[in-house]
Order: C-alpha cells, then sequence, then structure tokens
C-alpha cells in the first residue's frame, strides 16, 4: 500500500480529520485550560485540590490516554480500509471477463 509518497491523500479523510480535532481540543483542555483554571478547581481529588493534581500528574496520564485511543481509533480505521479494499478488489475480480488466450 505504499506508494513512496510520505503522506498518502486518503490519510486524511474526514474520519482522521474529526479525531484529530477532538483529541487536539482535549488536548488544549488537559493543557491550557486546567491550568488556567487551576485555583477555581479547588476541588480535593486524592488528597491534593484537583487543579495542581491535573498539572503534576493528571495531564501527563491524559496524554498517555489520547495516545492509546489515537492509536486504537487509527488501527480501527486502517483494518475498515483494509477490509473495504479487500472487498472492492475481490468484486472487481469477480465481475473481470475471463482472459482470452490466443
Amino acid at each position: 500500500m505504499t506508494t513512496g509518497v510520505p503522506f498518502a491523500p486518503d490519510l486524511h479523510d474526514a474520519r482522521h480529520l474529526w479525531l484529530k480535532a477532538v483529541l487536539l481540543l482535549l488536548w488544549l483542555l488537559v493543557t491550557f485550560v486546567t491550568s488556567f483554571f487551576a485555583r477555581d478547581l479547588s476541588l480535593p481529588f486524592g488528597g491534593w485540590t484537583f487543579g495542581y493534581w491535573m498539572a503534576a500528574q493528571g495531564a501527563v496520564l491524559v496524554f498517555i490516554v489520547l495516545t492509546i485511543v489515537y492509536c486504537a481509533a487509527m488501527d480501527r480505521f486502517e483494518r475498515a480500509d483494509a477490509d473495504a479494499a479487500a472487498s472492492a478488489a475481490s468484486a472487481v475480480a469477480a465481475t473481470a471477463p475471463p482472459p482470452r488466450h490466443g
């Protein structure tokens, strides 16, 4: 499936763009919004306030979860694309005329 092009055009369909947009929005919320509103987020959470916990270790854990979600979603997209390509290839092969010898 490699064509020698660094980024194949089919890698940027709507599913991938929505996934990237949602994950980047979550990253933005976790990184900047919780840090900006850390004093307002002074809810007790595991012995510390929520803002402190998110700044100290929660953001790192959320980044790891975002990475795992991205990998799982891309794997699912690639498997679905491979299945669609295989079924399209078998449909073309089934409708192709038999080879002529002569």
